[in-house]
C-alpha cells in the first residue's frame, strides 16, 4: 500500500475533479495524462463518481486514481472496492480515523487542534482545507514551527497565480486544485485545452 506521503509526491498538482459521466471522466483523465499529470482526485460530489473511479482505475492502471470528499467509513469502503488508490476527506472524524483502510487517507485540517488530533491518530500528512479561507501560505508558515514533521497539500482557492507560492514552502509537498480542469472546458468537451493547461501548469511549477 502506498503511504499518503508517497501519493503526495507523485505530482505537484492533484487535480480535483467533479464529473457528470463516466465517459467525461475517461476523456478528462486521458487529457491530464497527455498533459503530464497521472494522478486524479475524483470527488464524490456527483451520482456517477463511484462508477467514474471504477472506470478510470481500470482504464488507466499505471495512473493513480483517488477519491475525494470521502465523509465516512461506508464511502471509504465503497471507494476501496471501486479501485481507488487513495482517499481524501475534507476533515477527520473518529470513525474515519479508526477505519481499517487498505489505501491511504489524506484527511483535511484547518486548525492546530485538528492537526494535533490527526497526529494522535497516527497521521502526519494532511490536506489544508479550505486553504484560502483558513490562512493560506501564512497559516502554513505558522504551522511549520510547531509541526515540523507534518506535510500538507493545500486545497481550496489554489490556482495558477498562487500555486508556486504554496509549493515554495518546506511543509508543502503538492497542491490540490481544479484550475487545470475548469468546468466550462469540460462541458464544451475541449479536452485539448485541458491538456494545454496542464502542460502550462507543470512548466510553471517546475
Amino acid at each position: 500500500m502506498l503511504t499518503a506521503r508517497e501519493v503526495m509526491a507523485i505530482s505537484k498538482i492533484i487535480p480535483v475533479m467533479s464529473v457528470d459521466s463516466v465517459d467525461e471522466s475517461l476523456r478528462l483523465c486521458e487529457a491530464l495524462i497527455e498533459g503530464g499529470v497521472s494522478i486524479f482526485e475524483i470527488t464524490l460530489r456527483t451520482p456517477c463518481a463511484m462508477d467514474a473511479i471504477r472506470a478510470v482505475a481500470k482504464e488507466f492502471p499505471h495512473a493513480t486514481t483517488g477519491a475525494g470528499t470521502v465523509l465516512n467509513p461506508t464511502q471509504f469502503k465503497m471507494v476501496e472496492d471501486a479501485g481507488a488508490s487513495f482517499a481524501i476527506s475534507p476533515g477527520l472524524t473518529e470513525s474515519l480515523a479508526k477505519y481499517e483502510n487498505s489505501i491511504p487517507l489524506l484527511p483535511g485540517v484547518a486548525t492546530a487542534s485538528e492537526i494535533m488530533q490527526g497526529l494522535e491518530y497516527g497521521y502526519d500528512a494532511f490536506k489544508l482545507f479550505p486553504a484560502n479561507i483558513v490562512g493560506g501560505v501564512n497559516a502554513l508558515k505558522s504551522f511549520g514551527a510547531p509541526f515540523g514533521d507534518v506535510l500538507f497539500c493545500p486545497t481550496g482557492g489554489v490556482n495558477a497565480g498562487n500555486a508556486k507560492e504554496f509549493l515554495a514552502l518546506k511543509n508543502v509537498l503538492c497542491v490540490g486544485g481544479s484550475w487545470i480542469v475548469p468546468t466550462d472546458l469540460i462541458k464544451e468537451g475541449n479536452f485539448k485545452a485541458i491538456t494545454a493547461l496542464t502542460q502550462e501548469a507543470i512548466q510553471a511549477l517546475n
